[in-house]
């Protein structure tokens, strides 16, 4: 076994060539954004064009990982109860619904997707696109029959998301948006943004948001420093780490793990796949084969990936059609494996 010494040193090598190998391959990517942040210290940073700094953009689905801090705050602050808590406290209509099952889902069913709601998000009966046109998007996921008992099995929903956000309105007293400047903006230093709403004004918990590359970086980094920013404990230091925690199997088509708004992976490349990437150094042997992470993912190509072995935050945006899209995966087929080599 290496010291600890050596391990950093390690670190700091692969880091180095973590440069490398994105200075060379990410400009013909034409993404919209690339920052790799290490420790606090851009270690790379790539705009398509000069004014993009400075313009807030679609982060999409990644408003659910920002929806999930909002949560971990209101506990916290002792706005909203333990994540154990049925939502039938909230929404008072499911205790008199024909299924019992649905008096037995929980904020963390929500949290997790495990609610057990019959839901897909897109395709088949196009779950998404149909709370959308609706007049009511809270009332018609609660309308939504069981497809099983909540716990049991992940499914993708926004739907999830617009009770969570509900939920908080009713619990902090004020938009969504409102507590989001006074208890997460404000700090992290973020000063403009967009939020669309439902009809009943409500913000939207699994999309909507418009923010720059910079503060979905701070909102990274959030989370690599577990919960503190700005010399203060935002989120606290237990649900920023459950947060982030392997919950539930994420459904097919995705891979990986479900937190709470969170998806979490580990990146363990095939051993041809490292020795072909690395170029020859007297350590690659005792380097570190594999590491964990987790990630805010929107449609689109919006991501922030957080690193924890490596205090790496990664943030990717882009805003091109999908056939107009590079297909390549940025982070697992050219950040992780020259982290790994």
């Amino acid at each position: 076994m290496h010291s600890r010494g050596q391990d950093d040193k390690i670190k700091r090598m692969n880091l180095s060539y973590l440069t490398t190998v994105l200075t060379s391959a990410i400009p013909s990517l034409n993404l919209r954004s690339c920052l790799v942040n290490q420790g606090g210290q851009n270690l790379y940073e790539h705009y398509r064009h000069s004014r993009i700094p400075e313009e807030i953009a679609k982060i999409n689905s990644c408003t659910k990982s920002i929806l999930s801090a909002l949560i971990c705050m209101a506990m916290d602050r002792g706005r909203l109860p333990e994540s154990h808590t049925p939502i039938a406290e909230f929404f008072p209509t499911l205790l008199t619904d024909g299924d019992s099952r649905k008096r037995e889902i929980t904020i963390e069913h929500l949290l997790t997707m495990t609610d057990g709601l019959k839901w897909t998000e897109f395709g088949e009966i196009k779950s998404f696109p149909r709370m959308t046109r609706s007049d009511n998007w809270v009332d018609f996921v609660l309308s939504q029959p069981m497809a099983e008992a909540p716990g049991r099995k992940m499914e993708y929903s926004s739907g999830a998301s617009q009770l969570l956000s509900a939920i908080l309105v009713q619990a902090c007293g004020m938009p969504l948006a409102r507590f989001a400047e006074l208890e997460l903006f404000g700090p992290l230093g973020i000063e403009q943004y967009e939020w669309e709403t439902d009809p009943q004004g409500i913000h939207t918990g699994g999309y909507g948001l418009r923010l720059r590359p910079a503060d979905l970086l701070a909102f990274g980094q959030l989370y690599l420093n577990r919960g503190r920013a700005a010399g203060r404990q935002l989120v606290s230091e237990e649900r920023a780490i459950r947060s982030v925690q392997p919950a539930a199997p994420a459904g097919p088509p995705n891979v990986g793990y479900y937190g709470w708004h969170w998806w979490t992976d580990t990146f363990s490349p095939p051993l041809s796949s490292a020795s072909e990437h690395a170029p020859p150094n007297d350590e690659t042997d005792i380097a570190p084969s594999s590491f964990d992470y987790f990630y805010a993912r929107g449609y689109g190509g919006q991501f922030v990936y957080v690193v924890p072995v490596f205090r790496l935050v990664v943030v990717l945006t882009d805003d091109r059609r999908k056939k107009e899209r590079n297909p390549t995966n940025v982070f697992r087929e050219i950040i992780a494996p020259a982290l790994v080599r």
